[in-house]
């Protein structure tokens, strides 16, 4: 649920920053989007892990998925 609830919290900072703003730096949407799919990642990747996650596997469900295609 951490992740989830990152994810919209970060969704709405974009959106909120998207409204207010006439331009937002590339280099930095460009951030923003990245670190938004690595919740997303982490969220589908860890979906049948219980207990701690390592750091090798944080590392791991940040990729995107190989499994989905995006549509």
């Amino acid at each position: 649920m951490y992740e989830l609830e990152d994810t919209k919290e970060h969704l709405s900072n974009l959106i909120n920053d998207l409204h207010s703003s006439k331009y937002l730096d590339e280099t930095d949407f460009k951030i923003q989007i990245a670190h938004i799919y690595s919740h997303l990642n982490r969220i589908y990747n860890s979906r049948n892990h219980t207990g701690e996650i390592s750091d090798e596997e944080f590392l791991q469900y940040s990729e995107f998925p190989t499994d989905i295609k995006p549509i």
